[in-house]
């Protein structure tokens, strides 16, 4: 150890120096690591320091930084090893598919968009057709009856062992349900003359058709200070302060004050902890400043960057606000509907016109039936709809009235969608040469749906876009909607913005497919107190009580998130390294974060997908659904299956026009199913 103490010195350190006890221990950790010589650890160092500039110095950082550059490399080396390994491997041929002569529940309505010959069809709207002469691969077995999916190419084999859809574990089995007292409807024997449900959008949607990119940093001020200026004005009206209880956090005083402001974190980068709270103030309030937040005196807390908070405290030092207590924000009030309103949304329920359901004989109805599900709807190893139409079997089995479909669709992470690599048959396009990416949606996503709309005429389907859309335009969330006309959808599929509040028939339904919970989860700063409780419920009730579909503020980081996986995305390497691939994130105008935000009252059911455990909650009178991801990275996910019994309306209540409470939480059945 003395030598190679003496050797890394002679090496590394300079003439007069010796390395610091922490350096020389990275160096020595490395040596035993890969078992290689001082020498030859110094020349992979003197790579390394060209690769990274030339006043690179050797420190504790650069050390590290150093250590983790050389597995990385290994790590690279490893895989592509392995990938030439497997696509050395001869494929063997697939079994046949059992049950091949038995008859689907589609009766053959999906007939036509398995794809027959493979090719390759490029993002940039050109498709590019693979050459003939290569000896034919054997085919991949289909993984399921109505599935249309691709053999991975070598750069997307994954190390994970493929279990084809069709043997997937648990397939339809319940994973969770609320309300397990209400029974669920029988499916009926046939789709209804009329639609049952009506929609309508609680949302100015031509609002989304915004520019993108053209976000200005005063519109973005102005923007964060009228909310901090709105919920001080909610503070004050809901615990009925005077004008001068509120003060100047950042202002030193030893009088008590109420304060009204956002959290922050005093760092730009890192996770918020209780020593780096900051409260930012509006302009109005305190002139912008931020003030370091001391919440030690507090019995208990959960904050995350962007949150309105109100505190009670004092700043008697004029260098941090010492908070003594929280004040409660009040939450929107449920929404209510009158009781002839009901009724006519209860006539509608009713599959026979004559059928008395006065004195609230709901049990004669059936009840709104509606399906959920949230991309990515194929696994991470190829471009696999079989799950999707999996859920479109289901859909054409129990015939809900309501199908929500949350993006992505087409997933822009997907390693299928990154390399291009899309295999479709020529009946899909008129000309394969000149195909684009709108029609790999309208192969996989449209046709799929227009033959969904063909055997059930009444369904009415919801579309919602993500970030994550390869086919969207609007990049930026709150989200414009896509172009219906471009894709081919059928005329029962609407097509709804990012966030949007909806009503179907009298529920208010609110809907984003930005995965909000998971940036609650990243970004939480709790007290001991606080993890005690339920996270989920935390989460949720932070999200309810600041009245946004993303209060979060900044949301999370891009490189904080978890890598896509570049082996199976088509490492790059050239003169300028190594080519990764960041996820999206949250891609937030803040200019336009007033479209995030709920308007009157606080939504009825809460659909928020996330890829954290699917749940079904009653959170503040607000039944909040996540569905889970209809796909998986390596396999089968899960969906949503609601079904909500008509309001009791009693003649009493007709005779007074009593505006009635929709408690859904009390009427709804909502299972979590696996697909």
């Amino acid at each position: 150890m003395a030598d190679t103490t003496a050797e890394l010195n002679e090496l590394f350190a300079s003439p007069t120096t010796e390395l610091s006890p922490d350096v020389l221990g990275e160096l020595q950790s490395l040596l035993r690591l890969y078992s290689i010589s001082p020498q030859e650890l110094f020349y992979k160092w003197e790579s390394y320091s060209i690769k990274m500039g030339p006043d690179t110095s050797l420190t504790l950082k650069t050390a590290r930084d150093f250590k983790k550059d050389i597995q990385d490399a290994l790590e690279r080396e490893n895989r592509a090893k392995a990938a030439h390994a497997k696509a050395d491997k001869k494929t063997a041929g697939p079994a046949p598919r059992a049950g091949a002569n038995t008859a689907d529940v589609f009766g053959g309505m999906l007939e036509g968009l398995v794809p027959n010959t493979p090719g390759a069809r490029g993002l940039n709207g050109n498709a590019k057709r693979k050459s003939t002469y290569d000896t034919p691969a054997s085919k991949a077995a289909k993984t399921h009856a109505a599935s249309s999916p691709l053999t991975p190419s070598a750069n997307q084999q994954s190390s994970a062992p493929f279990t084809s859809f069709a043997d997937r574990p648990n397939a339809g089995q319940i994973m969770e349900t609320l309300n397990d007292h209400i029974p669920n409807p029988e499916a009926p024997s046939e789709s209804p003359a009329e639609s049952r449900v009506k929609l309508k959008s609680n949302t100015e949607i031509p609002k989304f058709a915004y520019k993108t990119m053209a976000m200005k940093l005063s519109e973005a001020s102005e923007i964060l200070d009228d909310r901090i200026d709105e919920f001080l004005q909610i503070v004050q009206d809901h615990h009925k302060l005077e004008d001068g209880a509120f003060g100047n956090p950042a202002t030193q005083s030893t009088s008590e004050v109420v304060a009204v402001g956002r959290i922050a974190s005093d760092a730009s980068e890192g996770k918020l902890n209780a020593a780096s709270l900051v409260l930012e103030t509006s302009r109005r309030t305190g002139a912008g400043l931020r003030v370091p937040l001391r919440v030690d005196k507090l019995p208990s807390y959960s904050f995350f960057p962007g949150q309105i908070v109100a505190v009670r405290g004092t700043n008697a030092s004029g260098s941090f606000f010492q908070a003594t207590e929280l004040l409660e924000i009040p939450i929107l009030p449920s929404p209510a509907t009158v009781s002839y309103e009901i009724d006519a949304h209860n006539a509608r329920l009713s599959t026979t016109s004559d059928m008395d359901i006065d004195d609230g004989d709901s049990a004669a109805v059936r009840p709104l039936c509606i399906l959920s599900a949230s991309g990515p709807f194929t696994p991470g190893h190829a471009l696999d709809y079989s799950a999707f139409h999996a859920l479109l079997e289901t859909a054409s089995t129990s015939r809900p009235d309501v199908l929500i479909l949350q993006g992505p669709f087409l997933d822009i992470e997907h390693p299928s969608v990154i390399n291009g690599d899309f295999s479709l048959p020529d009946s899909a396009v008129a000309n394969p040469d000149e195909a684009t990416i709108k029609d790999v949606f309208r192969h996989y996503i449209s046709a799929p749906l227009a033959q969904l709309a063909k055997h059930h005429p009444t369904i009415s389907m919801i579309l919602q876009p993500s970030v994550r859309d390869a086919i969207s335009k609007h990049v930026a969330f709150p989200q414009d909607k896509f172009k219906k006309p471009e894709l081919g959808l059928p005329r029962q599929a609407q097509i709804v913005p990012n966030p949007v509040t909806l009503q179907i028939n009298e529920l208010i339904f609110g809907l984003s497919s930005l995965d909000v919970l998971d940036m609650l989860r990243r970004e939480e700063c709790a007290s001991d107190r606080a993890r005690m409780t339920n996270h989920m419920t935390r989460w949720v009730e932070g999200l309810i009580a600041q009245r946004s579909f993303c209060p979060v503020f900044p949301p999370t980081a891009r490189e904080v998130l978890p890598r896509i996986d570049a082996d199976r995305a088509g490492e790059v390497e050239g003169e300028g390294g190594e080519i990764e691939y960041v996820p999206l994130g949250a891609c937030l105008d803040t200019s336009y974060l007033k479209l995030t935000e709920w308007l009157n009252v606080k939504p009825d059911v809460l659909i928020t997908p996330s890829a954290l455990t699917p749940f079904a909650k009653v959170v503040m009178s607000v039944l909040v659904l996540n569905p889970g991801t209809l796909s998986k990275k390596r396999g089968p996910g899960t969906y949503s299956r609601m079904a909500v019994r008509p309001v009791k309306v009693t003649d009493q209540d007709r005779q007074r026009n009593e505006v009635l409470a929709h408690k859904i939480y009390e009427r709804a059945r909502v299972d979590i199913v696996h697909i």
